[in-house]
């Protein structure tokens, strides 16, 4: 039997906004991490995982390092989320740094409760959590720095979450993305209704694996004062994870014909700026 593996989500997104600029995207079949763009004027590019060759190695690296891209991104006028990089107890000897997880759990403090932690380096939503205090804290940081020597301490951002696709001076695509959720029926577990939809995503053919045993999932009932067996009332939506990532069950809506010009300026400057060709910018 072949074994499946989840599709990056580059890979997802140059499919859906191919035809809208002339291109054929092809994805390897056995693995489906690695693709080719086939452009109509007969030029080829080539990606693996979320590296794309249309943009310059440096300034790929940059964007792919959480810290680094908030520290130029601000350095160009734009906001950024308040926030500080704090390291492993490996890297701070390595380095000669203070900035352990103790100095991290004085900086949350500061910031005040809840504060969101993530990999400085991982993508697709892995490890971002939304803690409430400092056993939570300990615990979540400390699993973190097992995956990633740097990890971000940050104040939550409350609002809708969209994402615009650039490509030089166009908006190819935009999106609003909504994190994992459930809607209730009055009869149904939060289990059952996340099991329910786990297949409806293979029906649809969505790649998607939901984590049932996401430890994440767990801290956000407790603290909605639910569980797994709870029973939503009917047409209660109840959100499972506080990033909005669709490689963690998150949907999205396409919004593409919705962008206000200001925030299409804003999305193709910044993505100039930080020296880049295609970028998908947050607003």
């Amino acid at each position: 039997m072949k074994k499946k593996h989840p599709t990056p989500i580059l890979g997802t997104v140059l499919r859906k906004i191919a035809p809208r600029i002339g291109a054929v995207v092809t994805m390897e079949p056995n693995w489906q991490i690695v693709g080719q763009i086939a452009f109509k004027n007969g030029r080829k590019c080539y990606f693996k995982y979320s590296t794309l060759d249309l943009n310059p190695m440096g300034a790929s690296e940059i964007a792919r390092d959480k810290d680094f891209s908030s520290f130029f991104i601000k350095k160009e006028g734009y906001p950024v989320v308040t926030g500080e990089a704090f390291y492993s107890d490996d890297w701070c000897r390595a380095i000669g740094s203070k900035r352990n997880i103790d100095m991290a759990y004085r900086y949350a403090q500061k910031l005040g409760w809840p504060v969101i932690v993530k990999p400085n380096s991982s993508s697709q939503g892995v490890g971002v959590t939304l803690i409430h205090n400092r056993v939570e804290f300990y615990q979540i940081l400390r699993q973190i720095f097992r995956r990633d020597r740097v990890a971000l301490v940050q104040r939550p951002v409350r609002g809708r979450d969209y994402r615009i696709v650039v490509l030089d001076d166009q908006i190819i695509s935009a999106y609003e993305r909504i994190p994992l959720s459930v809607v209730g029926n009055g009869r149904s577990t939060i289990l059952a209704l996340l099991k329910k939809k786990q297949h409806d995503f293979k029906v649809s053919s969505r790649d998607t694996r939901i984590k049932l045993t996401d430890p994440r999932m767990d801290l956000k009932l407790k603290h909605l004062g639910l569980s797994f067996q709870s029973v939503p009332k009917h047409d209660e939506r109840i959100f499972l994870l506080d990033n909005a990532n669709l490689s963690t069950g998150g949907d999205s809506i396409d919004v593409s014909d919705q962008v206000h010009p200001d925030f299409a300026k804003i999305a193709i400057q910044l993505t100039k700026d930080m020296g880049l060709r295609l970028s998908v910018v947050l607003i």
